[in-house]
């Protein structure tokens, strides 16, 4: 683990499992399906599932494959939520909010791009992927346990409906792209 992995790493503790659970329980109760944070639930469910393809690939090719297809969904999502959901945090007080999910998002994109130069059925290829995983579960985390929900509760529906149909835009634009 390189010594940037073990920095964020001695900052970002893991949450416990029941903590995370009791967080998107909670989220999902204030989630009206096809709202933003019924598709942002959604996104999330998809990362962690993208995070386990990769981990299980048995093989260099199918290891890739899988990362890319993690990669694909994991900078649809962020940059959805950078463009609809994180001014939205901004606009209801929760500028520090804000601030750290663009950096942690920042983080995870560079992080990725680190993962891509190491040989895919290597030790330290596996230790970069959790150390990713897990800071992206600590985001994910943060975003379901307080900032979403109080999102959700302060803002009009008529900024619901907005951020709905922007989160849904941005994403769609960026999940479609192919690459060569």
């Amino acid at each position: 683990m390189s010594l940037l992995d073990k920095a964020i790493a001695a900052v970002t503790p893991p949450e416990s499992e029941e903590a995370r659970t009791r967080a998107r329980t909670e989220a999902e109760s204030m989630a009206p399906p096809g709202s933003w944070l019924s598709q942002i639930l959604d996104h999330h469910r998809e990362i962690e599932a993208r995070f386990a393809d990769v981990k299980a690939a048995t093989s260099p090719e199918a290891r890739r494959t899988a990362q890319k297809e993690l990669a694909l969904i994991l900078t649809a999502h962020s940059i959805a939520e950078e463009a609809a959901i994180y001014p939205a945090l901004a606009a209801d007080k929760q500028i520090g909010h804000a601030e750290l999910a663009y950096q942690e998002q920042s983080a995870a994109k560079m992080e990725m791009g680190l993962l891509e130069r190491l040989d895919p059925m290597s030790e330290d290829y596996l230790d970069k992927l959790e150390h990713i995983r897990g800071a992206v579960a600590h985001h994910v985390y943060s975003e379901e346990g307080t900032w979403f929900p109080e999102l959700a509760r302060d803002l009009s529906a008529t900024d619901l409906d907005f951020i709905t149909q922007r989160y849904a835009e941005e994403f769609a634009r960026y999940s479609q792209s192919e690459v060569a």
